[in-house]
């Protein structure tokens, strides 16, 4: 088994994916060489980091944590691994079978490699689960960049006609939305907790189809994930180059773009300073004086993130934090996925927590009578995100928490180190 290689492919199918697909397709291969070199690992890592997420750091809701027993956690990822290995074989007969519908040709062997390639950015998208609340973005966007791949793949591995793939890609979707469905609801039976899955697919609209002819809208979802993918493969054409020049300066640039092009950016975004981002923290909130702040700026492989956050007091046990966040080079990921996000509401005899969209702006709340503690955030500006939480009287208070910072300035920012390219 080579790791190097099974790697190289995954960069390869990710950041260039129209030069890759036509090697990956001329390639021999067989049903069990691409499960044993390929599948059997890249499928694991959505497994092991639900896990770890569920059973070992665990969900917060309404200001407790909840973690599913290692042993129940232990069982759901097992499953879960098994039935994401079954269900990717059961894609590929799929997609093999459907083959002479849009006028492609039908070999098992080129439909595993399709399922199996264009799978991988949804498989290591699927690590991000562990992130807090911001993670099931970047899953997310994983799947709907999966949705492209599978676009542009079929033309070189199934020989379909390239204006047929999009007619091909989206009966894939509905069938493996369906299929991932069912697979949620078993582990969910397994683990005793809800399973989302196949919203990572659900808000894409494909253009006006006639019979076997479908015409993809440039407008859509997907038409703009193929300007994502081409910007991509052209960030990664530069990204070689300046690596082979040697020069450190120009590596860091073209970091920046390939980061900035996998995330959806047309450009490079530059996230403000510490010394910005900060300026939008009180000194009081809410009749609080304000004990303490701090804020960090992160720069690693051309992913900038810019975070301040500050706490409130008054001594006697309430406790307020106040954070804001620049996600940078993240900008582009947060207005696709944002435009993307289902609503979502649960409740229990004592609280709630639900996220939603209001005024244009992702918001995510949460709220237990019994602790007097909650959790409210938004989305600013597709760029910014805006949280308190803590002790309060009502979710009013952290509302207002978050209304204490100035929005429209903030708002007004959003397009601050933002260079096209």
């Amino acid at each position: 088994m080579d790791f190097g290689k099974t790697i190289a492919r995954a960069k390869a199918i990710l950041a260039s994916p129209r030069t890759e697909w036509p090697v990956a397709a001329a390639e021999p291969a067989s049903i069990g060489g691409l499960y044993t070199s390929y599948i059997i690992w890249i499928a694991a890592l959505p497994a092991i980091a639900g896990f770890i997420k569920g059973s070992l750091i665990g969900t917060g809701f309404l200001g407790v944590v909840v973690r599913t027993p290692v042993g129940a956690g232990i069982g759901g990822m097992v499953l879960q691994y098994l039935l994401s290995l079954a269900v990717a074989y059961v894609m590929a007969l799929i997609i093999n079978a459907l083959a002479g519908t849009f006028n492609g040709q039908k070999d098992m062997v080129q439909a595993l490699k399709t399922v199996a390639y264009s799978w991988t950015a949804a498989w290591i998208a699927g690590i991000a689960v562990i992130i807090p609340w911001i993670g099931w973005l970047i899953a997310l966007a994983g799947g709907i960049y999966s949705i492209y791949l599978l676009y542009v793949g079929l033309p070189f591995t199934m020989k379909c006609p390239p204006e047929k793939a999009g007619g091909y890609t989206a009966l894939s979707v509905v069938i493996a939305i369906v299929l991932s469905w069912i697979v949620g609801l078993i582990v969910a039976g397994v683990i005793g907790t809800a399973a989302y899955t196949g919203a990572a697919m659900s808000g894409v609209h494909l253009g006006s189809a006639s019979g076997d002819n479908v015409t993809v809208d440039p407008n859509s979802a997907l038409g703009k994930l193929a300007a994502m993918g081409q910007r991509a493969e052209q960030a990664s054409k530069e990204l070689d180059a300046a690596q082979k020049s040697g020069d450190s300066a120009a590596q860091q640039a073209a970091m920046g773009k390939m980061m900035g092009a996998a995330m959806g950016n047309d450009g490079t975004v530059q996230a403000l300073s510490t010394d910005q981002v900060k300026a939008f923290l009180p000194d009081t909130l809410l009749g609080l004086k304000r004990t303490g702040s701090s804020a960090q700026r992160t720069n690693a492989m051309g992913m900038q993130v810019t975070e301040a956050h500050a706490e409130y007091g008054d001594g006697n046990g309430r406790n307020l934090t106040l954070e804001v966040t620049d996600m940078g080079t993240a900008k582009g990921l947060m207005a696709m996925a944002g435009a993307m996000a289902p609503e979502e509401e649960k409740s229990t005899d004592h609280g709630y927590e639900k996220t939603y969209t209001a005024d244009g702006r992702l918001t995510h709340e949460s709220w237990d009578d019994q602790s007097k503690n909650g959790e409210y955030s938004v989305v600013v500006g597709q760029r910014f995100t805006v949280k308190a939480n803590g002790n309060a009287s009502s979710i009013d208070d952290l509302k207002q928490a978050v209304a204490s910072v100035d929005i429209a300035k903030l708002e007004a920012m959003k397009n601050e180190g933002v260079a096209q390219h």
